[in-house]
Formats: structure tokens, C-alpha cells, sequence
């Protein structure tokens, strides 16, 4: 079987849960054809605010200024990517760090002049992820897209493991998060949802923030030919093997 799993920065922010991490999906990746893509964005936060420089948003997306560029090389491709693939090395995979940029994985546009350099995903090219995966590597995607004129992108962490999923075609996109699920109107775990239910929970104003963007970008997915994306609790153990397995975990999403 062939899956991407998009871990959220929270998760990696401390050693033991991204050791813990690293060391389930290392083993995965021993039996599927894996690709891993991240985030950072709490990581990126402080260490922006450790240097002087305020975080601004427009509509949930940071502001991307020159500073915050060097910043998301520093930080995502930087920290936070060389961290976690140690931890997978360390966990016995041959694990690679890469970002969007490397061989037109990732091509971006700008989004929004507001925004500075946040890009808007245009192309995925899987062709270095099928290489990797085909000589035993696991690739270790950081949310970092390249521009046809050679300008680097902030980009969502989630539509990059979305474009990768799609390029690689992937049976299973698995968004490990620090909530159990998507939940309902009365904060109940939903073990299943449509699109159509994603696109109501989100219109009714019950997944707003964060969940709204998890659903939106699942929705994108399926959309995209992914078979089946889960919305899985990163906190507990096992929980990609087991949404892998088709096992009752967090919410899964199909067409």
C-alpha cells in the first residue's frame, strides 16, 4: 500500500512524541510505500518572536515578509525538518529531508498580494518521491514550495500533503493531529464523513479554524482521485497503522 502521512507541528515540538512518531511510522514504512510531509508553524512562531518579529495573519495564513522567508528556510526546511529526520534515522529508516523546491516537488504562485509569499500550489511533480521510495528512502517533505521564476513559498502544510498525495497516488492520506477526530454539533467524534458532510459541517459553522482547513484540504483530496483520508489522533499510539488497517481511529472522509 502506498500513503502519505502529514504530521502537525504540535506534534513534533516535543522529543518524545516525535521519537515516538518517528519510530511507528519508520516501521510502516518496512511494509508501505511511504511519504511523510510537515508542518511547523508553532515552532516558526517562537522563533520569530525570539527575534523581534510579529507574527501577522489574514484569514488563518501568516503574512509572509523577506524575514519570515528566511525564517521558513531556517525553520521548516531548516530545525524542524533535520530534527525529524534524525529522529527517523535513529528510528532505523533512511530517511531523506527535502522540501517542495527539490525537483519541482511542490510549484507554487503567489496567493494573495496581502500575503506577501504565500503560494497557492500549482503542480506536484512525484517523480523524486517515486525514486526515493523505489530505492528504500523515506522522504520527509517540510511545507516549502518553489515559484517558476525561483521564489520561494510559504505554503499550507496541509494542501502540500494533499498535492503529494495526489502526484504519488497514494491509497490512504492520513493527517495525524493533536484532536481525536473531527467532531459534530454536540462535540461527539464522527468515525465517518462524506464530502458533502464536510462541507456541511463546515457551512453550519460546527468545524471552523483549524478543523475547516483539515476538511477543506480532505475534501480537496478525494476530489483528486485520493481514495480515503483520516483524520487521526497523533497522540495515540499506532494510530496511522491502525487507519492503515482500515481500523475504527479518528475520522475517515470519502467521496
Amino acid at each position: 500500500m502506498r500513503a502519505l502521512v502529514k504530521l502537525g507541528g504540535t506534534l513534533l515540538d516535543e522529543l518524545t512524541s516525535r521519537n515516538r512518531l518517528a519510530g511507528e511510522l519508520a516501521k510502516l514504512a518496512e511494509s508501505h510505500q511511504l511519504a511523510i510531509v510537515h508542518g511547523g508553524g508553532k515552532q516558526m512562531t517562537r522563533f520569530l518572536a525570539e527575534r523581534g518579529v510579529e507574527s501577522q495573519f489574514v484569514d488563518g495564513l501568516r503574512v509572509t515578509t523577506p524575514d519570515v522567508v528566511d525564517a521558513l528556510l531556517k525553520v521548516f526546511a531548516g530545525s524542524v525538518n533535520h530534527e525529524l529526520v534524525s529522529a527517523f534515522v535513529g528510528a532505523g529508516a533512511r530517511a531523506v529531508g527535502l522540501t517542495g523546491i527539490d525537483a519541482s516537488l511542490a510549484m507554487a504562485e503567489q496567493m494573495d498580494p496581502r500575503l506577501g509569499a504565500v503560494g497557492r500550489i500549482t503542480e506536484s511533480n512525484a517523480g523524486l518521491l517515486e525514486h526515493l521510495v523505489a530505492g528504500g528512502f523515506l522522504p520527509v517533505v517540510a511545507c516549502v514550495a518553489g515559484g517558476s521564476q525561483g521564489e520561494v513559498f510559504n505554503v499550507n502544510a496541509d494542501q502540500m500533503a494533499v498535492a503529494c498525495a495526489a502526484a504519488f497516488q497514494v491509497e490512504s492520506l492520513i493527517f495525524l493531529t493533536d484532536v481525536d477526530g473531527v467532531r459534530g454539533s454536540k462535540g461527539e467524534t464522527l468515525p465517518s464523513l462524506s464530502v458533502a458532510e464536510c462541507q456541511s459541517l463546515i457551512e453550519t459553522g460546527v468545524a471552523t479554524g483549524g478543523m475547516q482547513a483539515k476538511l477543506t484540504a480532505a475534501c480537496d483530496a478525494i476530489r483528486k482521485g485520493v481514495p480515503q483520508v483520516v483524520v487521526a489522533p497523533g497522540a495515540r499510539p499506532g494510530a496511522a497503522n491502525l487507519a492503515l488497517q482500515k481500523a475504527e481511529v479518528g475520522t475517515r472522509i470519502h467521496g
